[in-house]
């Protein structure tokens, strides 16, 4: 087993570091760590207790893992920091464990997390997000696949943001975005749907029009979102799509995004 340790690093010997992984000068890396097969990690880094990470992931300078929620109820209790396989984290990204609310924060496969970003403790990314330089999320944000956010954005705790959505850089997330959206304007708004990027995706021209179909009678209808739900319950044939978007919207809390003005 080969693993390049750099001199000035500090690595817990119950750290546990996988055949070639590589660990930069200066990086510290803290008992009960697990970092997967061929994961780089460069210098400056501090990758805290209780920190899982996957394999091939990439950690750019300056990036902080698993250190403690900025939150004032956490009491000192066990959780952990959990990032999937081939993750990129870039330079000076931050994310804080878990609380007993959740027991953990986790970042997905796939994820390219970009400089300056905080994510909170006991936030859920799924697979393939993307979030810009400097987004900031409080703590128990939930987004899924494939979600992509734009830089300077704050995100307010407990937002979900769905699949395929796209949200504008610099605009604040209050409520929840459902899935396909494409979010700008402040405060923020439902604009249409993110049609290029499904269609970079190989959704079907299909599956495309039912959901802009499902989104004119939710959006620019004269129905609110309770009488619209009930209307596209009605509807025969829903696809796939079409139900989670459905879902999603029934089990918000925060209430979604409004449309556009």
């Amino acid at each position: 087993m080969h693993i390049s340790i750099h001199p000035s690093a500090n690595v817990h010997p119950k750290a546990v570091l996988a055949d070639n992984v590589s660990v930069g000068a200066f990086t510290t890396v803290e008992e009960d760590v697990i970092v997967g097969e061929g994961t780089r990690i460069d210098s400056n880094v501090l990758i805290a207790k209780g920190a899982r990470i996957g394999r091939e992931c990439k950690i750019f300078h300056g990036a902080v893992i698993g250190t403690d929620p900025q939150d004032l109820k956490f009491g000192g209790e066990y959780s952990t920091t959990e990032i999937g396989d081939f993750t990129i984290l870039r330079e000076y990204s931050t994310i804080h464990r878990g609380t007993k609310a959740r027991g953990k924060t986790s970042v997905g496969n796939h994820c390219y997390i970009m400089a300056y970003v905080h994510v909170a403790h006991d936030c859920a990314l799924q697979d393939y997000v993307i979030l810009s330089n400097a987004v900031n999320m409080a703590g128990h944000v939930n987004i899924e696949d494939h979600a992509i956010v734009g830089g300077m954005t704050p995100i307010h705790q407990f937002v979900r943001i769905g699949r395929h959505s796209m949200i504008g850089g610099g605009f604040r997330v209050s409520k929840d975005v459902p899935p396909y959206a494409l979010a700008g304007q402040e405060p923020l708004a439902f604009q249409g749907l993110n049609s290029v990027g499904l269609r970079r995706r190989n959704f079907s021209a299909e599956v495309i029009e039912g959901l802009e179909k499902m989104y004119k009678i939710i959006y620019f209808s004269n129905y609110n979102v309770t009488q619209a739900l009930e209307v596209i319950s009605q509807e025969k044939n829903l696809s796939k799509e079409m139900i989670h978007v459905y879902d999603f919207i029934l089990a918000s809390t925060r209430g979604i995004i409004p449309g556009r003005k």
